[in-house]
C-alpha cells in the first residue's frame, strides 16, 4: 500500500479566534492535497486524467486534535479507500511526527467536460488507483474497531 504524502504549510491566516486552525480551512488542506495527489501525480497525466474533470459528492471530518499555528508544515496522507463504477473515496490523514490532527474522506465524481454528467472510472484509471488502495484507519482509542 502506497499513501501520497503532502507537506501542507500552515498560514497565520488559517486561524480563528482561538487560536487554532479553523474548521473550515481543513477542507482547502484537504483540497490541496487531493490536488496534488489526483492532478499533479501519475493521475494527472494522460487518458487517465482526473484533471479533466471530477467534482467533490461527499466530506467527512473527524476533528482529533486542536493544531495550533507554527512553522513546521504538517503532513497530509492521501490515499485511495473505495472505488466504484463512478466514484472513488479518497482518505487522509492529517498529522505531524507526534499526532494525527484529523482524519476525513471525500467521495470523488470524474466528470465529461463536454457533458458536465458524471463517467465511468476507466481500467486505466482503476489500475492506478489500485497502487494506492488501503483500509480506512482505526479509530483513536478503539483498540480492534473495524473502521466503516
Amino acid at each position: 500500500m502506497a499513501r501520497h504524502i503532502y507537506s501542507c504549510p500552515l498560514r497565520w491566516s488559517d486561524m480563528d479566534a482561538f487560536g487554532h486552525v479553523n474548521n473550515a480551512v481543513f477542507l482547502r488542506y484537504l483540497e490541496e492535497a487531493r490536488i496534488d495527489f489526483l492532478f499533479s501525480s501519475e493521475f494527472g497525466k494522460g487518458d487517465h486524467s482526473f484533471s479533466d474533470g471530477s467534482v467533490v459528492a461527499r466530506h467527512e471530518i473527524d476533528y482529533l486534535r486542536p493544531l495550533v499555528h507554527r512553522p513546521a508544515p504538517v503532513v497530509i496522507e492521501s490515499w485511495v479507500t473505495h472505488v466504484s463504477r463512478s466514484s472513488l473515496t479518497v482518505s487522509y490523514e492529517i498529522k505531524d511526527e507526534e499526532q494525527v490532527y484529523a482524519r476525513a474522506a471525500t467521495v470523488v465524481v470524474p466528470i465529461d467536460r463536454e457533458t458536465g454528467r458524471p463517467r465511468r472510472i476507466t481500467e486505466e484509471e482503476r489500475e492506478l488507483l489500485a497502487g494506492f488502495r488501503d483500509e480506512e484507519p482505526v479509530p483513536d482509542g478503539v483498540e480492534g474497531a473495524v473502521a466503516v
